[in-house]
């Protein structure tokens, strides 16, 4: 495996690469950097016999990045954005947003739930938040090169020895299954009502939908899912439109549960949706980067 010297890395190149990456279009990252193509071309060159590994596909005129590319890119941008955050904080004047919360949520987490927990945040005027959503994999790599500072997530993230970040359980929600109103003096028995209606059920990768399952298999009972929605937010219009009964946290569909729009039916036994934040070990909140 080839060595490469830290000192030897020119990283006047890596930002070469870092542009036309992020532009995708030699031409046009040339002009924003004031040079010539040929010379841009050439320094990306120096950077990959650096690495010993291309970084473009070259096709005709157009530029594909390679999986080392990805991987070069990601690095490339943890340098250049903690670069601009260090050119802000020595530079930043009184009188601006003086902190930012950069905090990732799993795009499958309950939105009231973010709202009920980022409320505090929000009465801040001080702290400027950044709110991104995606899958935990992804947020968990933006996390390893320094791009949030907090993740949302209702799966638990195992530590090991090559990440310095810790994983806490911060809430707890009961799951519950709600339904359109019923009619007056009607009742849900559980579980005994279950093959009788349009069951709106978490995909299966979902935790709860697992709890579910093996409750099912404890009571004997077998059910057969109308839908399966891994969004949660889906999920909660389609229990309110459709018809159906959904297995849900019931934060989930607190308004609709207040306002009348559904009803809870029943509280599952044994099965509870937990929310988890992980961090690194010490959380550092930045100054917002220059704009």
């Amino acid at each position: 495996m080839r060595t490469i010297d830290l000192k030897r890395l020119n990283f006047h190149h890596l930002h070469y690469f870092w542009v036309v990456a992020k532009d995708g279009n030699l031409t046009r990252a040339a002009q924003q950097l004031h040079i010539s193509q040929s010379a841009l071309s050439s320094q990306i060159r120096h950077l990959e016999d650096q690495l010993g590994h291309a970084l473009f596909d070259r096709e005709g005129r157009a530029l594909r990045i390679t999986e080392v590319g990805h991987v070069v890119l990601g690095y490339a941008d943890g340098i250049f954005n903690l670069g601009r955050e260090l050119i802000s904080s020595v530079s930043g004047g009184e009188g601006q947003a003086s902190q930012q919360l950069r905090i990732g949520a799993v795009a499958t987490l309950s939105r009231n739930f973010l709202e009920n927990f980022l409320r505090p945040v929000f009465e801040e005027t001080q702290l400027l938040l950044v709110l991104e959503s995606a899958s935990l994999e992804e947020l968990l790599e933006r996390m390893r090169v320094h791009k949030l500072d907090l993740i949302l997530s209702n799966r638990p993230v195992v530590p090991d020895v090559q990440h310095s970040w810790r994983c806490k359980r911060i809430a707890r929600q009961p799951v519950c299954l709600v339904g359109p109103p019923m009619k007056r003096n009607s009742k849900f028995h559980f579980p005994r009502d279950l093959p009788n209606v349009k069951l709106l059920l978490p995909g299966r990768s979902s935790d709860i939908r697992t709890q579910f399952e093996l409750l099912c298999e404890d009571l004997a009972v077998a059910v057969r899912p109308y839908a399966e929605v891994d969004d949660m937010a889906m999920l909660r219009l389609l229990a309110r439109d459709s018809g159906g009964v959904a297995l849900v946290p019931e934060v989930v569909v607190q308004d609709e549960l207040k306002f009348g729009g559904l009803q809870k039916y029943c509280e599952l036994p044994k099965v509870v949706e937990n929310f988890y934040s992980t961090y690194f070990r010490q959380l550092t909140l930045r100054k917002p980067a220059a704009s």
